[in-house]
């Protein structure tokens, strides 16, 4: 075949045709299973006594908490668990005993898409602070978005929502060395 031949618009289109074809029969010739997903969870971990994965079904056993933010110029209630729960079933220092060497410790909040932000543990506990932050897994009484979710971190008193983490996948406390 030339290259002549095949620079002509008929043939370039009968190649495109027959690259579609061949490409849309082979998949449809046998068709393979779903990839297995593994169900989405959020992993709490480091300076902890407990580490914790937590999925929707955990979360949802849960005392649960709603907070209100302004997004998008409209008033929105997400609901989910608060922060200080999760923490506190996890053995993080919380109350009595976040004072002294604890008080230099911070929680570093991941995202999926890699997005990380950092707490100082001190703001979760109600001893310190009355931010309710939560992991919110329901915004206006609906499962997040895919992206959004499905685990969101919420920080209501924030006047920028910049440490409000989408798709959050791992929570770390940190003690910072002596």
């Amino acid at each position: 075949m030339n290259r002549r031949a095949l620079s002509t618009p008929r043939t370039a289109w009968a190649l495109v045709v027959l690259l579609f074809s061949a490409r849309s029969e082979a998949q449809h010739a046998a068709p393979s299973p779903a990839p297995a997903v593994a169900a989405e969870r959020v992993i709490v971990g480091g300076a902890v006594t407990t580490p914790l994965s937590l999925s929707l079904d955990d979360l949802a056993k849960m005392p649960r908490t709603t907070v209100k933010v302004n997004e998008d110029g409209g008033e929105v209630a997400y609901e989910g668990v608060l922060l200080a729960e999760i923490l506190k079933r996890a053995g993080a220092p919380g109350g009595a005993k976040l004072r002294g060497k604890a008080l230099a410790s911070y929680l570093l909040a991941e995202a999926k898409d890699g997005y990380r932000v950092v707490f100082a543990l001190a703001e979760f506990d109600p001893d310190f602070n009355d931010n309710p932050v939560i992991v919110a897994d329901r915004r206006e009484g609906r499962a997040l978005f895919d992206y959004q979710g499905p685990f969101r971190l919420v920080s209501p008193r924030d006047k920028r929502a910049a440490r409000g983490i989408r798709m959050l996948s791992r929570l770390t406390v940190v003690q910072v060395p002596e």
